[in-house]
């Protein structure tokens, strides 16, 4: 078949590697220049089945709250008068029971491992280099009690089939010296030896550059106005440069995907929940960390990209906007600071903000849309660079009418 993907982020371009795999006639559009240039740019770089917990928990509604009238907190609720937020945000608070935060913990995790797997079978398929690390990665306790509540809580995780370790201090620092040199003082970790890391956008690029040497055709800075529906079938996608037909189309736009459903009358239920990074030179620091990790204390996450640390932290729910300052990244640097003081040369970070495109239950959507040549691979939120290769070929699966290798029954779309 013909099939045009709109978006060329990571999920996009894992979609267009499993299809075009299949034997099909793939073209991928997207706004901007080059692949991953929006929220695959600038991610954490954590690849952690290990730390797959639901973002809609027991726990959040008290977080959301704080946030009101604390400005040092790491998730932030900004209301305002978009019904979409307001929407997607009694949809969350919808999921915050015990109930559901494991099942949708549980879900997402076996995904996330199953995801893992199809990365490592296409690393080792294309020999595409991307800066990875695969020694585990590291999520760091500052107290006893809170050790302990994440011991109870990584049950789940654990159920569905990923190996984490409770350990403390003394072998948290065998595992990365680097926290040796911390301000903060760990009372231990959970280390989960079958996580990684790697530059998100390096590897889709050069899984694009891969798939277009071998006859993936990718139509960039062109904008998706809207589709053209007849039938119950996507007739035509109408864009800035021209109308593009196929047999069928895959909708891989993240954040901005209900929008453009919306030209399909699908209301699609996902929100951007907006994200802040620093990518800093390492220039020959001695306590650069060498694999990546959570501070569990100031949800500051890292991980090491060749000669690069990336830094991220904050889940903003409050809209579109990706603007940002300096001063935004003031308590990130400080917290940063502290825990790798000779990390990396602070003075020459990079700063970039971008949004994951969250749903209520932290699941994506993957699957056939109530028409029957529209698809939808999308709503991944912070794990998009962890789900994007199950994702794909997953799609890839459902498209060529097999039986998905992973159950994703859950990620089906509602309407």
């Amino acid at each position: 078949m013909k099939i045009i993907v709109l978006g060329a982020g990571v999920v996009g371009v894992t979609s267009a590697h499993h299809l075009a795999r299949d034997g099909h006639q793939v073209t991928v559009v997207d706004r901007q220049p080059v692949a991953a240039n929006e929220t695959s740019w600038g991610n954490a770089g954590l690849v952690s089945p290990g730390h797959a917990y639901s973002w809609a928990s027991p726990t959040a509604p008290k977080k959301l709250i704080q946030s009101l009238y604390k400005d040092d907190t790491a998730l932030r609720w900004r209301p305002n008068a978009d019904p979409r937020l307001w929407s997607f945000s009694i949809g969350f608070l919808w999921n915050c029971t015990t109930k559901k935060a494991r099942a949708n913990t549980f879900i997402k995790a076996k995904f996330a491992r199953y995801s893992q797997l199809m990365l490592d079978r296409v690393a080792g398929e294309t020999g595409i280099a991307f800066d990875r690390t695969t020694r585990g990665l590291i999520y760091c306790y500052p107290t006893q009690a809170s050790l302990d509540a994440a011991a109870k809580r990584m049950a789940v995780i654990i159920e569905a089939g990923i190996r984490l370790d409770v350990v403390d201090s003394r072998r948290a620092l065998e595992i990365e010296p680097a926290l040796a040199n911390s301000q903060h003082k760990f009372a231990g970790a959970i280390y989960a030896p079958t996580d990684e890391s790697g530059d998100c956008n390096l590897f889709t690029r050069h899984l694009a550059d891969w798939c277009a040497a071998r006859g993936v055709k990718f139509q960039y800075e062109t904008t998706i106005e809207r589709l053209v529906m007849s039938g119950g079938r996507v007739e035509r996608v109408i864009t800035d440069k021209g109308d593009l037909t196929a047999d069928a189309y895959v909708l891989s736009l993240g954040s901005y995907s209900p929008f453009l459903s919306r030209t399909a009358r699908i209301n699609l239920p996902i929100f951007p929940v907006k994200g802040y990074s620093m990518t800093i030179p390492i220039e020959g620091r001695n306590g650069a960390p060498t694999i990546g990790g959570v501070d569990e204390h100031t949800l500051l996450g890292w991980s090491r990209l060749g000669d690069r640390l990336r830094i991220t932290s904050i889940a903003e729910i409050s809209g579109y906007d990706t603007g940002h300052t300096p001063e935004d990244f003031t308590g990130m640097m400080k917290a940063a600071r502290a825990l790798f003081p000779d990390g990396a040369d602070w003075s020459k970070a990079i700063y970039w903000a971008g949004l994951r495109p969250m749903t209520p239950t932290s699941l994506p959507i993957i699957g056939r849309s109530r028409h029957e040549n529209l698809w939808l691979n999308t709503g991944h939120g912070s794990l998009g660079w962890t789900l994007s290769n199950g994702s794909g070929a997953a799609l890839a699966d459902l498209i060529a009418g097999r039986k998905p290798e992973h159950d994703i029954a859950s990620f089906a779309p509602r309407n």
